[in-house]
C-alpha cells in the first residue's frame, strides 16, 4: 500500500513540474560576451545561479535571459579555452551586463571527449552525470548500479548485491546495445560488443563526469549505439593537492578501499593522479563472492594550448559464477516443482539437496573454484592541441589487454565431447569421466582515435573517427580428469581465434541559421571485417564471419525559445553488425543480417528560476532485429533470428524542482510500448524417448519484446537541514518485463519499486581538509524481487517442459563509509 502511495506521488511529481510559474514580476537579463580583443565568443554558455536557468551566446556574443523573479544571483559565463567569470547581481529591474573573458592559461581537460558530446545546442536526448553525483552513492557498488537513477535505466546484479557481474539496459536495450567509451577511446568487446564492468572495479572513484546519450545519439568510436551510449571522462586535474583515503563496510561482508592522490599543479603544467582500490563481497546469492582489485594512474602536461596526457588503469577479478539463476519453484517454495526441475536436468543427489534447502539465495553450482578469474590492463595517450580560438585537434593511441579464465567442474562428461578417444581398463570401456576445466580469453585490442574541430561565428564543425584492431583467442583445457587416459595437463581441447578490423569516420556540422534557429548534420562511415576460425568448445569446426560497410547518417534541428527553453528534432541511423555467436551458432550455410535502428526524437528542454524539465518522445523503428525464437543449430546451441520489423515508441519526462534552498525534489518517468509486429516461436519436441527431432512452430502479431518494461520510473527527494548534513530518499519503479517474445505472463519478471535512503556528513580537523560519513540502506523496505531472468522449454512427448530461471536481488543492506581527504 505505502509503496503503490509512492508511485503515485512520484507520478504526480512529474506532472506538477510541469506547473511551476512565478507569479511575481519579472526581470530580464542581457548583454554580451567577448573576448579581450574584442571579438564575439559564439556559444558560450550563461549561467544564472542559483537557478538552472541559462543560454548560450548568439552569432553577435549577445544573451538574453527573460522571467527572472527579483532577487539575489550569480551570473556565470564559461566558454573553452577561457577564464570563467562569475558576477554578484541584485535584480530589481531589466539589466544588461557586458563580459569580457580572457585566454585560460591551460586548455581544458574536457576537450580531450568534445568530439563524442552532445552540447545544449546538440539535437539529441542525453543526460549529464557530475562527479557530485556520482559520489554521493560511490561506496563499491559497480557503475551500472551507479547510474540506476537515470531516465530509462534497468540494472541488475548477478550476485543480487550490485557488486561483481553487474548488468544495464537502457530503454530496453542491453549492454552489447550500449555504446561506452571512456575518454573517447571504445572499451565494448569487440566480438560479443558487451562491456564487463566487473574488470574495471571502481572505475567510479576515477570519474570526472558521465554523458549517457539515449537512442542512436550523435556518431562515436567503438561498437554502434544502438540503444545509447555512455561517454565517460576519467579524473581532471585538480588546483592543490590532496591524498584521499576512502573505506566502505556492509551487508554481505561488503568491503571496499581506496587510497587517491592528486599532485595539483607541479610547476606551471603538470598533473598526476592515481589509485589503488579493493572491493570485496559475499555477495547476497550463495557463494557469489567477489575479489576485485583495481588501479589508476594518469600524468599530463597542461599547456596553454596543449594537453599532452598518459593513463592507465586496470582491474583484476575472482568471481564465483552465479549465471545459472534460480529456478522460479525455488522462488515460490514449490516442492514440486522443484522436483520437476531435479528429474528434468539429471541433478544429483548433493545438487537436489543444495535446491531443495537452499531458499530464494539458491546457487547451482557447488565446486569450491567455480570462479571467473580474469584481468584487463587499459593503456591510454592523448594529445590536444588548439591552434587558436577557432581550431582545435585531438588524437589519442589505445591499448587493451585482457587474459583470463573460467573454472568448471564437470560431472560424468563424455570423452567425445573433448575429442578424446574412450579409455579401456581390463576389459571395461570407460566413455565418460569427471573433469574440471578451464576456458580461456587471451586478447589484445588497439588502435587510434582523432578529431579536428571547428567553432566559428555561425559554423561549428567536427571531423574524426577511429581506426581499431581486436585478436581474441579462445581456448580450452582440462586441469583434472577422474580418467585421464593418454592425456597431459592443459591440453587444448579446443583453440580458436577472433580477429575484428574497426574504421569510422565522420562530420558533425553544426549552423546557425538564427539568432534562434540552428541546424545539425552528422555523417558517418564505418567498416568492419570480422574473421574466426578454429575448433570451437562444442567440437565444431568454425570459419565463418563477415564484412560490413554502414552509413550513418543523422540529422536535426535546435530552436531556441524566448523563455529559455528549446524544442529539439532529430532523425539518426545506426547499422550494427552480427556478434560472434551470431556467426558460429549459425545453421550452416546462412549468415545472419546486420541490424538497422531509425532514430526519431523530438524534445523539450525548460530552465526556470527553481526548475527544470525535459519532455522527450521517441520512435525507435528496427529492421532485421536479431533475437532468440527457441531455435538451435545442428549441434543444439541457441541461434538468433533476424525478425523483419520492430520498434521502440515510448515519452520520457524528467523534472529538478527545488523550491527551497534545503529541499530539491527530482523525478524522472518513462512510457513506452517496444513491440516486434511479426514473430515466430521454435519449440523443439524430442519424442518420448528423445530420439525425434521434431519443431512446433507459433506466430505471434504485435508481441512485447522481452526485457522492455512499459513503465520505468525514477525519483528522489534531497534533504539539507543543516549544510554538513544531506538526507536523500530514492524511489525506482520498474514495470512488467518478460523473459521472451511471447508477451506470455506466465514467464514474466514481476513489476517492482525499490526505496533506497543515503545520508551524508561532512566534517572537517585541522590536519584533515575534508571528512565524511556516508550511510546507505539499499531497498528499505525489504521488498523480495527479481531484477533478471531466462527462459526455456521443450516437448518430450505429450510431456511440455517449461523452465523459468530469475537472479533475486538482496532485501534490505546497508553499507556504511568513512571518507577522508588530506
Amino acid at each position: 500500500m505505502f509503496n503503490a502511495s509512492l508511485r503515485y506521488i512520484l507520478v504526480a511529481a512529474l506532472f506538477a513540474l510541469t506547473q511551476f510559474n512565478a507569479n511575481a514580476q519579472s526581470f530580464k537579463l542581457s548583454g554580451k560576451v567577448r573576448n579581450d580583443q574584442n571579438e564575439a565568443l559564439v556559444g558560450a554558455n550563461v549561467l544564472l545561479l542559483p537557478t538552472k536557468k541559462g543560454t548560450v551566446t548568439d552569432t553577435e556574443g549577445d544573451f538574453k535571459i527573460n522571467n527572472i523573479s527579483s532577487g539575489d544571483y550569480t551570473l556565470k559565463v564559461s566558454y573553452v579555452g577561457y577564464v570563467s567569470e562569475e558576477r554578484s547581481i541584485t535584480l530589481e529591474a531589466d539589466q544588461e551586463i557586458n563580459f569580457s573573458l580572457t585566454k585560460d592559461d591551460l586548455l581544458p581537460e574536457e576537450v580531450i571527449v568534445s568530439a563524442t558530446r552532445a552540447s545544449r545546442k546538440t539535437p539529441t536526448t542525453f543526460t549529464n552525470v557530475k562527479k557530485k553525483e556520482i559520489e554521493k552513492q560511490n561506496l563499491g557498488q559497480d557503475l551500472p548500479i551507479l547510474l540506476n537513477y537515470t531516465p530509462s535505466v534497468v540494472t541488475t546484479s548477478d550476485a543480487g548485491a550490485g557488486v561483481g557481474y553487474t548488468g544495464i539496459r537502457i530503454r530496453g536495450s542491453d549492454a552489447t546495445r550500449i555504446n561506452v567509451t571512456i575518454n573517447g577511446v571504445p572499451i565494448n568487446d569487440a566480438e560479443s560488443h558487451g562491456t564487463f564492468w566487473v574488470n574495471m572495479p571502481d572505475l567510479a572513484s576515477s570519474t570526472n563526469n558521465i554523458q549517457i546519450q539515449r537512442g542512436v545519439g550523435t556518431s562515436t568510436n567503438g561498437a554502434a549505439a544502438f540503444g545509447a551510449s555512455i561517454n565517460m571522462l576519467t579524473g581532471a586535474p585538480s588546483q592543490e593537492a590532496f591524498g584521499e583515503v576512502n573505506n566502505s563496510f556492509g551487508s554481505f561482508n561488503t568491503r571496499r578501499h581506496n587510497v587517491i592522490f592528486n599532485t595539483g599543479k607541479l610547476g606551471t603544467n603538470w598533473n598526476f593522479e592515481g589509485r589503488l582500490s579493493s572491493i570485496h563481497s559475499d555477495g547476497y546469492i550463495d557463494r557469489a563472492s567477489s575479489d576485485l582489485q583495481s588501479y589508476f594512474l594518469s600524468g599530463g602536461y597542461y599547456g596553454e594550448k596543449t594537453i599532452i596526457k598518459a593513463i592507465v588503469f586496470g582491474g583484476k577479478e575472482k568471481t564465483y559464477q552465479s549465471w545459472w539463476g534460480t529456478p522460479q519453484a525455488r522462488l515460490e517454495n514449490d516442492i514440486e516443482g522443484m522436483q520437476e526441475v531435479i528429474s528434468f536436468n539429471g541433478y544429483t543427489d548433493e545438487q537436489a539437496e543444495n535446491l531443495l534447502n537452499s531458499g530464494r539465495t539458491f546457487n547451482y553450482y557447488l565446486y569450491e573454484n567455480e570462479t571467473d578469474n580474469y584481468q584487463q590492463d587499459h593503456y591510454q595517450l592523448h594529445f590536444s592541441h588548439e591552434f587558436d580560438s577557432k581550431w582545435l585537434a585531438n588524437a589519442a593511441l589505445h591499448y587493451t589487454n585482457g587474459r583470463g579464465y573460467y573454472e568448471q567442474y564437470r560431472e560424468n562428461d563424455d570423452f567425445a565431447d573433448y575429442s578424446l578417444p574412450n579409455l579401456t581398463i581390463g576389459d571395461s570401456t570407460i566413455t565418460s569421466t569427471d573433469l574440471v576445466r578451464r576456458r580461456w580469453l587471451d586478447n589484445d585490442f588497439y588502435g587510434f582515435t582523432y578529431s579536428l574541430s571547428y567553432a566559428g561565428n555561425k559554423i561549428d564543425a567536427t571531423f574524426g573517427g577511429a581506426y581499431n584492431e581486436y585478436y581474441g583467442g579462445h581456448f580450452g583445457e582440462i586441469i583434472w580428469a577422474r580418467f585421464a587416459g593418454n592425456t597431459e595437463i592443459r591440453d587444448r581441447y579446443y583453440d580458436n581465434f577472433g580477429n575484428k578490423f574497426d574504421f569510422n569516420t565522420y562530420l558533425k556540422v553544426n549552423a546557425q541559421l538564427t539568432n534562434n534557429l540552428s541546424l545539425y548534420g552528422d555523417l558517418q562511415l564505418r567498416n568492419i571485417n570480422y574473421k574466426t576460425k578454429g575448433i570451437d568448445a562444442d567440437q565444431q569446426f568454425i570459419n565463418t564471419g563477415g564484412k560490413f560497410s554502414f552509413f550513418n547518417p543523422k540529422f536535426g534541428a535546435t530552436y531556441q525559445l524566448e523563455d529559455n527553453s528549446l524544442v529539439y528534432l532529430s532523425v539518426a541511423r545506426s547499422n550494427r553488425e552480427p556478434v560472434r555467436n551470431d556467426f558460429v551458432d549459425a545453421p550452416n550455410g546462412q549468415t545472419p543480417k546486420h541490424e538497422q535502428l531509425t532514430d526519431y526524437e523530438l524534445g523539450y528542454r525548460a530552465d526556470g528560476r527553481n526548475y527544470n524539465l525535459d519532455f522527450v518522445a521517441y520512435y525507435m523503428d528496427y529492421t532485421d532485429q536479431l533475437v532468440l525464437t527457441g531455435a538451435v543449430n545442428d549441434v543444439g546451441s541457441n541461434i538468433r533470428t533476424n525478425v523483419e520489423n520492430s520498434y521502440r515508441t515510448g515519452i520520457e519526462l524528467i523534472g529538478n524542482y527545488r523550491p527551497f534552498s534545503f529541499l530539491q525534489l527530482g523525478a524522472n518517468l518513462t512510457l513506452s510500448q517496444n513491440k516486434i509486429e511479426n514473430f515466430t516461436e521454435v519449440i523443439y519436441d524430442y519424442g518420448t524417448n528423445f530420439d525425434e527431432y521434431n519443431e512446433i512452430r507459433k506466430d505471434f502479431a504485435n508481441t512485447d519484446i522481452s526485457f522492455s518494461p512499459n513503465v520505468i520510473g525514477g525519483g528522489q527527494l534531497i534533504l539539507t537541514p543543516i549544510k554538513p548534513l544531506q538526507l536523500t530518499i530514492l524511489g525506482k519503479y520498474v514495470g512488467k518485463q518478460y523473459l521472451d517474445n511471447t508477451s506470455n505472463d506466465e514467464r514474466a519478471i514481476s513489476p517492482y519499486f525499490v526505496s533506497d535512503f543515503v545520508a551524508s556528513y561532512s566534517f572537517g580537523f585541522s590536519f584533515i581538509k575534508r571528512a565524511e560519513v556516508k550511510l546507505m540502506v539499499n531497498n528499505i523496505f525489504n521488498k523480495m524481487y527479481t531484477s533478471n531472468g531466462y527462459t526455456f522449454g521443450y516437448n518430450a512427448g505429450a510431456t511440455k517442459i517449461r523452465e523459468n530461471y530469475y537472479y533475486p536481488q538482496a532485501g534490505t543492506n546497508f553499507l556504511l563509509g568513512l571518507n577522508l581527504r588530506f
